[in-house]
Order: structure tokens, then C-alpha cells, then sequence
């Protein structure tokens, strides 16, 4: 059924349960944070930065004995993670988002203040931006600009140059809106959602919009409905269409040309709002189904139902292939434009190993990064079975979830403020 985009909020019987306090504030991120922040934060001295020991970190050999390749990067023996190439501090404010952690133009980058851009081969940093990230919004690729909302809650959203750091780019909304963020990016345009503001300086509504990426005026804004939030915003784009979901269980589309909404699904089952995008498709977990619809018309295309009532986890399309995990530990690996599975694997329960929640690919590797810690970490997975080939943890014990990118030369995997590299 399609609704409109609503701010009703209908639990039903089956779904997730409340998510725990960690999630809620990585869901809610800058929301949250904000109403805690002072004027400023402090971040780590940068020029105080050292490799750490190698013989401090490193991982577990998996349960399963997975073998390491050339693909997995220098493996020790018996399964074990390669040595990080490098390890340093970073000023990382983040709540686990996906889009806190990203690599481009030769550097890596952690949301934080200061914001800081190490060299991706050495970890010596290349520049830093004093004002940082706005906690809780993404670093917004795209293929040469980082896109932020401004540190300097002046309503601007600002780009950057990741190789060097040097503003490229700025717009604004205007003053009758507060605390535009980036969502998501195509060749054209910025998309942004911002508070619209009432004249005693409360905000009841928000606005989505789309921003020239070349001139920085607003190609056309549309305002939400009543009781849809600025949080827990997750997006994407393919062709004419927008994607996002929200804390609503709203997944709605919209037409990237006009802002005029296409269709929206009032999900029951989600896995808090994360889906992934593979051409005309949207792919969902929805409790124990994922389900895939159609993006110019809402229309369900194909699912796919876990066993044992299992709950599909957070997917991933990378490469022409969907990966997914589900609450079993059981990975999938689908065609994303049937649904037909290409292989599954027990690889995750036999080892006793957390399921992913983010995946990148590097070569015939798929590396997972996971929620919580002591079971958890960064999982070498081989992408051709679903084969555990190693795990690394550096054993802090820090609660952050673990953030992982790739430049497809190294492996740039974030723990708290820990930021690791590790050859693919």
C-alpha cells in the first residue's frame, strides 16, 4: 500500500524492539547532540600523533580457520589480520553512520572536531578544518567535493575539496530555515533537510531541498509533513529518483527534478531506516523479509524471506551484488535485480563472530564492520563463499561501533578514536 509521507509512528507486532541507547544516538546523531553542544569542542593534539605498536592490535583467528589470500592483504598465519600499516588518534565525534568515515582524493577522513585529513598511505595528516563536522551529519561524497553543513550553524552547507581541504563551494538556504544537512549528492545537486522556523524561533516542520552543486542556488525546496523529522535521515539517489527514509519508518521518493513526491511506504519491519539502491530498485529489510521495490511506481518486484525467523540486518550493494546478514548470522549474497540467491553461508555463526552492519569490497574481499566490540571488529570475508578470512580487533573495548572505508588500496577501519590502516 502507499501512503504519503507522514509523521505517524504505528509499532506492530514483529518489529524491532526499542533500539538500545547507543543506537538512538547514532540514529538521532546531530539532533541530539545538538542540544548538548557548547560553542565549541576540542580535539586531539594532531602533531602528538605516533604509530602505535603493532604488536597491540591484530585479530582473532576466526572459529572457522579461514585462510588469508593476496586479495586479504598481508594475513599472519592461521587466519590471522594483517598488522595495521599504520594506527593513529584521531578527533572522531561520531555515532556510527555509515558516511563518518570516508576516503577520497588520496586522504581518509573521521568525523570530528577538528576535522582532520590524514594521508591515506602514511596517516601524517594533510589538513584539518578547525570548526570540524556537525556532529551527527554525514561527509558527503561526491566525486571530487565533501560536502558539509556548517560548523558555524549559519545555515550554510559548504564544500570542500578532500585532497586539499580548500572551500569550493557554499549555499544557503536562508534565514527562515535552521540547521541545513547534506543527505545526499548526484552530478546536479545537493539535497539538504532544514528546520523551518516559527517566529518565536520554534520549529514544528522541515523542508527538503535540493541546492545547485555549480551555482549553490536552491533548484526547489517542498516542505514535510507534519510530524516527519529532520533526524535519523538516511538517502540516496539513482537517476530521477530520491530515496531517504526517516525515524517515521517513512520510505519515501521523490523526483530529483521537481521535489514533487513519487510514492511513499509506510514500512512496519525496518531495520531503522537503512536500505541500499541497486538501479531502478530499493532494497529493504523488513523483519524477516527484504523486499525490493520498484522506484517509479512503489511496486514490490521481488523479497526474500529468512529462515527460522530470522531478521534481516543492514544490506549493501557493491559490485552488482547484494550482501546482507541476518540476525542468525547468516550471510546472504543475492542478485539484486531477482533476488536470487547466489550463495549462503553459516561462515559468521560457525567462527562466533557479530554480523556486519557496513561492508566495503576491495578485490574478492568483503570487509564488515560491526556493532559492538568484544565479538566484533573488522571481518575479512570471502566474497566468492561468504568464508571467514580473518578478524581484526584492536582490543580496546571502546562501545563504539567500528566504521569501515576503502580507497581499494588499504582499508581504513575507525574504533572510537582509534583510526587503523590495513592492506587489502
Amino acid at each position: 500500500m502507499v501512503r504519503r509521507d507522514s509523521g505517524s509512528d504505528v509499532r506492530t507486532p514483529g518489529a524491532f524492539g526499542a533500539p538500545s541507547r547507543r543506537r538512538v544516538l547514532r540514529l538521532a546523531g546531530g539532533g541530539l547532540a545538538l542540544a548538548a553542544l557548547t560553542a565549541g569542542t576540542v580535539g586531539c593534539d594532531e602533531d602528538s600523533v605516533d604509530v602505535e605498536d603493532p604488536g597491540s592490535t591484530g585479530g582473532d583467528e576466526p572459529k572457522g580457520g579461514g585462510k588469508g589470500s593476496g586479495d586479504g592483504g598481508d594475513v599472519g598465519e592461521k587466519g590471522q589480520a594483517p598488522k595495521p600499516l599504520w594506527t593513529k588518534p584521531t578527533s572522531a565525534e561520531t555515532y556510527g553512520d555509515n558516511d563518518e568515515l570516508v576516503a577520497a582524493g588520496g586522504v581518509v577522513i573521521a568525523s570530528g572536531s577538528p576535522l582532520a585529513a590524514l594521508d591515506a598511505a602514511t596517516g601524517g595528516q594533510k589538513w584539518s578544518l578547525p570548526g570540524g563536522a556537525v556532529p551527527g551529519a554525514p561527509l558527503l561524497l561526491s566525486e571530487h567535493t565533501l560536502y558539509l553543513a556548517s560548523s558555524e550553524y549559519d545555515g550554510s552547507v559548504i564544500g570542500y575539496s578532500p585532497a586539499s581541504g580548500k572551500e569550493t563551494w557554499r549555499s544557503r538556504l536562508g534565514k527562515e530555515y535552521r540547521q541545513p544537512r547534506p543527505i545526499a549528492v548526484d552530478e546536479e545537486q545537493v539535497y539538504v533537510i532544514a528546520e523551518i522556523l516559527e517566529e518565536d524561533g520554534s520549529s514544528k516542520t522541515n523542508v527538503i531541498a535540493a541546492l545547485d552543486s555549480t551555482t549553490g542556488r536552491i533548484a526547489w525546496k517542498e516542505q514535510r509533513d507534519v510530524g516527519t523529522e529532520q533526524n535519523g535521515i538516511h538517502a540516496a539517489v539513482r537517476g530521477r529518483h530520491l530515496v531517504y527514509t526517516d525515524f517515521k519508518k517513512n520510505l519515501t521518493v521523490r523526483d530529483t527534478a521537481s521535489g514533487g513526491q513519487v510514492w511513499t511506504h509506510k514500512t512496519t519491519k525496518t531495520n531503522y531506516g537503512f536500505f541500499t539502491v541497486h538501479q531502478d530498485l530499493v532494497i529493504v529489510p523488513q523483519g524477516n523479509v527484504l523486499q525490493a521495490f520498484n522506484l517509479a511506481d512503489g511496486k514490490e518486484k521481488w523479497s526474500l524471506e529468512a529462515s527460522d525467523g530470522a531478521l534481516f540486518r543492514e544490506p549493501a550493494v557493491l559490485e552488482d551484488v547484494l550482501y546482507v546478514a541476518d540476525s542468525a548470522r547468516t550471510m546472504w549474497a543475492v542478485d539484486p535485480r531477482t533476488g536470487r540467491q547466489l550463495w549462503k553461508s553459516e561462515a559468521l555463526a560457525d567462527a562466533g563472530l557479530q554480523v556486519p552492519r557496513q561492508y566495503v569490497k576491495a578485490g574478492d574481499t568483503l570487509y564488515g564492520a560491526t556493532d559492538l566490540d568484544k565479538q566484533g571488529g573488522i571481518i575479512a570475508i570471502d566474497a566468492r563463499t561468504g568464508e571467514v578470512r580473518w578478524t581484526f580487533n584492536d582490543k580496546t573495548g571502546d562501545y563504539h561501533a567500528w566504521l569501515v572505508a576503502t580507497d581499494g588500496k588499504r582499508v581504513f577501519a575507525l574504533h572510537g578514536k582509534k583510526l587503523h590502516a590495513l592492506a587489502v
